[in-house]
């Protein structure tokens, strides 16, 4: 067994994380994945989630009326779980009409479609229990779910949820169980936030995340004390130059809502700020000094020049180009690179599981990271590669 070349080679955590990928035997696995999806367009448009498609060779799909085909994948995003697919049928194709979830009430009647343990085109029957939900992830926190008593099984994600109107409301995603099946709980990703992913996928071919440019924490009881407010978040830092700035927002300010509607934690408050596009209005209830009043906001896209620094306040490395990719040029002491170990000279080969080959993508993914907790850090040292699950600085 080769040893790691970072720090305390005998700590359990470096033994779980650090793994040498040089192994000479070489090994190779086919293993077969079930899941659903919904056609949203006439064109063969499929939505579904992204952890269904998830390393896949090859996607085949099973149409209602058996007709069979190979998708192929346009686009996926693991931070809201939606993958876009098409196929090409020869013509047009029967397909879901969008609905909305910004009108949905708790104790309205839903429908969800899937292949539960392989059972192609079940149907179930349930009710709006709650919403705004947020599911916890080993790595991320996923916010503002729809929760449902309709039966969801292994085999739905991916699958549609209905109103009584046969419209989209929902797309399948996770249910909370310990056997397994589906025990009443399950839980959607909301339309309107599927379909404005999917609008960036196949316009793009990546999510274009919105920035305003507010760093926030969570309400602590002690702030909340302090503040006279047992909702929102504490902005704890303005970037120079966005549009909080621009807006007069402060650090020390509260958020209690966003567009109408209360928020209780940062992630809450991230996650409603990602469900706007780019150059989008959106309007926060600000509380300085007792007072409480809206600030109207317009989205931009994250300056591209800003990517640098941001790589190095939350990971703590400078990169430049070399001849064989990547390589870490400086190291901020302290910072989570530092904490593992990274020396200048190291080669950068990822991050968050993308093989990055020049500065600009690095740039890109950073812009793409900046909202995340943690992600997996690839390094290169000599003929070995290292990977590293490490928490953002923050």
């Amino acid at each position: 067994r080769r040893g790691s070349p970072f720090p305390s080679p005998q700590d359990p955590f470096f033994d779980q994380y650090f793994r040498d990928f040089f192994d000479p035997r070489p090994r190779r696995f086919t293993t077969t994945s079930l899941g659903s999806g919904v056609i949203v367009a006439a064109d063969g448009t499929i939505l579904t989630n992204e952890h269904v498609i998830l390393r896949a060779s090859r996607i085949h799909v099973t149409l209602a009326d058996e007709r069979e085909f190979d998708a192929k994948l346009v686009g996926a995003d693991s931070d809201s779980d939606v993958a876009v697919l098409r196929l090409q049928a020869g013509g047009d194709l029967p397909h879901v009409k969008l609905g909305t979830s910004a009108d949905l009430m708790i104790g309205e009647t839903v429908i969800a479609i899937g292949n539960p343990f392989g059972l192609s085109h079940t149907v179930t029957t349930g009710v709006v229990s709650a919403l705004g939900r947020a599911m916890r992830s080993e790595d991320k926190t996923y916010s503002d779910f729809i929760q449902t008593d309709a039966s969801i099984n292994p085999g739905n994600s991916g699958g549609p949820l209905l109103n009584i109107k046969g419209e989209l409301i929902g797309i399948n995603t996770a249910i909370y169980s310990r056997s397994g099946g589906s025990i009443g709980i399950g839980f959607a990703i909301p339309v309107d936030r599927a379909g404005r992913v999917m609008r960036d996928l196949v316009s793009y071919g990546e999510v274009r995340k919105a920035w305003v440019g507010i760093a926030v924490q969570d309400l602590t009881p002690e702030l909340a004390q302090h503040f006279g407010t047992r909702r929102g978040v504490v902005v704890s830092g303005i970037d120079p130059g966005s549009p909080a700035a621009s807006a007069g927002l402060a650090r020390g300010d509260v958020i209690t809502r966003i567009d109408g509607r209360d928020v209780h934690s940062r992630d809450e408050f991230e996650q409603r700020v990602q469900d706007h596009a780019e150059g989008t209005k959106v309007v926060v209830t600000r509380r300085r000094e007792g007072n409480d009043d809206d600030v109207e906001l317009v989205t931009a896209p994250f300056p591209a020049a800003q990517a640098d620094d941001l790589a190095w306040r939350l990971i703590g490395v400078g990169v430049a180009e070399a001849d064989d990719g990547l390589v870490i040029r400086r190291v901020r002491d302290g910072s989570p690179a530092a904490r593992i170990g990274v020396q200048r000279g190291d080669r950068l080969l990822g991050l968050g599981g993308v093989a990055l080959d020049s500065v600009s993508a690095f740039r890109r993914k950073m812009i793409e990271l900046r909202g995340a907790r943690s992600t997996l850090l690839s390094i290169g040292r000599g003929p070995y590669q290292y990977n590293v699950q490490i928490a953002l600085a923050r």
